[in-house]
């Protein structure tokens, strides 16, 4: 692996390591938005202010999405949950996304 796709890796899984990161993208997974109070339901144990964090970051990150009818997984979310067993090639593409935003 090169020390770019090393980065990328490291990139995706520091975000994916915060806390709750994961339980927050794996409580969308079923592909029907939830609303914020549905989502902290789902999540179990969060309090608001971290779990608006989390949505921030993922929503930055655009792994997920928010619509009127709440918070959802973007293509690049659910393809991430697809990819947990091959993280390489999804790092590869989310850091090329991430630096077309900048």
């Amino acid at each position: 692996m090169s020390s770019k796709e090393n980065a990328a890796v490291s990139q995706l899984l520091a975000l994916l390591e915060t806390r709750y990161a994961m339980r927050v993208l794996w409580a969308l997974r079923d592909g029907h938005p939830q609303t914020f109070r549905l989502l902290q339901d789902s999540v179990g144990g969060i309090t608001p202010n971290t779990l608006n964090t989390r949505l921030k970051a993922l929503r930055e990150a655009g792994l997920i999405g928010h619509g009127s009818d709440g918070y959802n997984l973007t293509p690049s979310g659910t393809d991430l949950l697809k990819r947990l067993s091959d993280l390489q090639a999804f790092a590869g593409k989310w850091v090329v996304s991430q630096a077309k935003k900048k």
